[in-house]
């Protein structure tokens, strides 16, 4: 595919967003739906047209890995709100790493046990289906907050959970594939081996991230008229440096740089801090917009004529382990000295709200064709990710102004 082909073809996925976006409001349907039902017309019209949009999938993994996480992580770090974040850590910790952990073994369970298969549909391919299925996207609660009031715990707790949950998420999931591509290695047959792997993947990204975090906060202080520019190559270059040269996890470097860049521009001046903030949404919706596009664009009605069982079972399995992890990390969370108790109103929006969303779709995208099952796999996700958009998130509207109409919010 040549450079021209590629700049064409993300001009029109942007033009396509920006057309998008006004049906989105007015069905009070989250964007993200929108661009995937988008996706799919646009690539079934060009496929009967006969226009080969020159896309493969050794195309997928690039865009993804490359491109297109390393902003989404960014941005999302970069815009939390740090105090609210410390506040808010036990739950949102809890909630992103062992409950997810625990969704990742229940939900691969439930699949495995449920489609019966272990030539088709391996212990180690149910694993790698269960961790890309328990990355939760907050979309159903922010694309509410703009039309009602929402307490500010509570998307800060979403958004918390789904910025670290996806780190986690991205990082296990990588860990999985590499083991399922190679099971004589010592890690597959190991736990233990595979757990200190895990942490070495965390920890090693996370302090190239803090490394690079703290560079670019002392640079922004002599060049800040330029802090765009500087965060942008921050963010790509600690991704990259972490996941090509050190081999640790680019996700976790970036997740960090971007909570200590944010932090440090937080005693920088207002404008200059609403500025950046604006240009970074930007780069968020652009990348965000592309990723929702072109996993519409991959979808085949195929998918739902042959694995709509198994589509069935990962909704089941996802909306089970939502709950009994949210339910979970509330009690939890209560038995914990000086920590604020998750009301029940919150556990149930955040029951519902946790869609599966952008890194479900890029986990899925950049799934490997040599993955035993890997069609199974996709097909689960998308059909997991259409009922998170088109069926459950619609409902966090209804539900939220149910939870204030009888004062629990």
């Amino acid at each position: 595919m040549s450079l021209s082909a590629v700049v064409l073809l993300f001009m029109a996925m942007l033009l396509a967003a920006l057309l998008l976006e006004p049906l989105a409001r007015r069905l009070r349907l989250p964007l993200s739906a929108v661009l995937v039902a988008g996706g799919f017309a646009g690539s079934e019209l060009m496929v009967g047209l006969g226009i080969d949009t020159g896309l493969r999938w050794h195309h997928f993994h690039d865009l993804v890995f490359f491109v297109f996480l390393p902003a989404l992580i960014f941005q999302s770090a970069f815009s939390l709100d740090p105090r609210a974040l410390l506040r808010n850590l036990v739950p949102i910790l809890l909630l992103a790493v062992p409950m997810l952990l625990l969704a990742t073994l229940l939900t691969a369970a439930l699949l495995f046990v449920t489609i019966a298969s272990p030539q088709g549909f391996p212990w180690l391919t149910a694993l790698v289906c269960g961790a890309l299925l328990s990355a939760t996207d907050p979309v159903a609660v922010t694309e509410v907050a703009r039309r009602l009031p929402v307490p500010r715990r509570l998307i800060t707790l979403m958004e918390g959970e789904s910025l670290f949950n996806d780190a986690t998420t991205i990082v296990l999931f990588m860990l999985l594939l590499g083991m399922a591509a190679a099971p004589g290695v010592e890690t597959a047959a190991d736990p233990g081996a595979a757990a200190i792997e895990f942490m070495r993947l965390v920890l090693g990204g996370a302090a190239i991230g803090t490394l690079s975090g703290v560079l670019a906060a002392l640079l922004l202080r002599w060049l800040g008229e330029r802090a765009s520019i500087i965060t942008l190559l921050t963010a790509y270059a600690s991704y990259l440096v972490a996941e090509t040269r050190v081999g640790v996890s680019g996700v976790m470097a970036s997740l960090a740089c971007g909570l200590i860049i944010g932090r440090s521009m937080r005693g920088a001046e207002t404008q200059q801090l609403k500025q950046l903030e604006e240009w970074w949404q930007q780069l968020g919706w652009i990348a965000n917009s592309a990723l929702f596009l072109l996993a519409g664009a991959t979808i085949t009605l195929a998918m739902f004529e042959q694995r709509w069982l198994a589509m069935l079972l990962g909704i089941a399995a996802v909306l089970l382990t939502r709950f009994i992890g949210v339910w979970t990390a509330g009690g939890l969370t209560s038995l914990v000295p000086g920590q604020e108790p998750i009301p029940t109103a919150y556990r149930l929006m955040m029951t519902l709200g946790g869609v599966r969303g952008a890194v479900t779709l890029a986990l899925a995208l950049a799934l490997p064709v040599e993955l035993e099952g890997w069609w199974t796999v996709q097909s689960i996700a998308y059909g997991v990710v259409v009922f998170s958009l088109f069926l459950q998130a619609p409902l966090a509207g209804p539900l939220l102004a149910i939870l204030h109409r009888r004062g629990q919010l």
